[in-house]
């Protein structure tokens, strides 16, 4: 079929421009359609989180005392102006063992400097100093907690006289940088019921007693954790017959002093009459006995048993 209007009319030409505009106008909406309909991983895709600029880094919190270990101190201590501790001393601000069921660390420990200032509470001030050197040793002591910048140790003296207070093994803290330590591979055992006596080396254990002498009801022997204070032989004490004595950092929970002296110190030692509880505290062995706890370093640790 042909149309009525001529090839060129301008009726033709008329339609055929609407007809381009029409098609123009369409293809015009299709690409706005495709610029603005929203892409799905732009609308899923969360805004940025703001940051901090690169040249302000975050506050870091300040350190507290955790399961890791209480906060460095690098402060410097006039250890003279501190009272010292010794098998004499008695130190109110010094805490007792506050858990003596509790293992060894399995370290001893020993001032670096003439003396180290020790802790009651690492975030606090130092309320005593650990000598180096004293005449009656004590001064290589017991590690019973290790931190990365504190040592919990078992001390000589006492926090206070039985009749006045809490004469248990006392306890503090010191810096790990003020000390040298050193390792230590056995404790003593002491069990006052089955009255056995065995040193302990990991899983291994050597009986070195299997009866001996300890403290009356009025003067019993101390429990709970101490350390090897010193081991000498005392020619004086002829009860002894010539063989070492093996005194501990614990003292007598019932005696202020002994023998004219200011100090109350449980020992191992030997004795003719050495079964049976007889003693003023102290533990009574045989000579062998004696022999090999006398091999034993200063800060070794010891636990009496009930």
């Amino acid at each position: 079929m042909h149309s009525s209007e001529p090839r060129h009319s301008p009726a033709r030409r008329r339609g055929l421009w609407w007809g381009l505009g029409a098609v123009a106008a369409l293809l015009a909406i299709a690409a706005s359609a495709v610029l603005f309909w929203p892409r799905t991983a732009e609308v899923a895709a969360p805004a940025p989180s703001p940051r901090a600029p690169a040249e302000t880094p975050l506050p870091t919190p300040e350190p507290t005392p955790t399961s890791t270990g209480f906060p460095v101190n690098t402060s410097i201590y006039d250890t003279s102006a501190l009272p010292q501790v010794d098998v004499f001393a008695v130190i109110p601000a010094l805490p007792v063992d506050a858990d003596p069921s509790q293992p060894f660390a399995g370290f001893a420990a020993r001032s670096k400097e003439t003396a180290a200032p020790v802790w009651a509470d690492p975030t606090g001030e130092p309320v005593a100093a650990l000598p180096r050197d004293f005449e009656f040793d004590g001064t290589t002591v017991a590690v019973v907690e290790k931190q990365e910048h504190w040592l919990r140790v078992l001390l000589t003296g006492r926090q206070a006289l039985p009749s006045a207070g809490n004469s248990a093994q006392p306890s503090g803290w010191v810096r790990t940088a003020d000390v040298d330590l050193t390792p230590v591979d056995a404790t003593v055992e002491v069990s006052l019921t089955a009255r056995t006596i065995d040193i302990v080396r990991g899983e291994a254990r050597e009986r070195i007693a299997t009866d001996f002498a300890s403290g009356t009801a009025d003067t019993p022997t101390p429990l709970g954790r101490s350390f090897v204070m010193m081991t000498r032989v005392v020619p004086e004490f002829g009860y002894t017959r010539g063989n070492p004595m093996i005194y501990l950092s614990v003292q007598s929970p019932t005696l202020d002093g002994f023998g004219g002296d200011p100090a109350a110190v449980t020992a191992f030692h030997y004795h003719d009459a050495r079964s049976g509880a007889i003693s003023n505290g102290c533990i009574r062995l045989d000579a062998e006995a004696i022999a090999k706890l006398s091999q034993l370093p200063q800060g070794t640790g010891v636990r009496i048993l009930p």
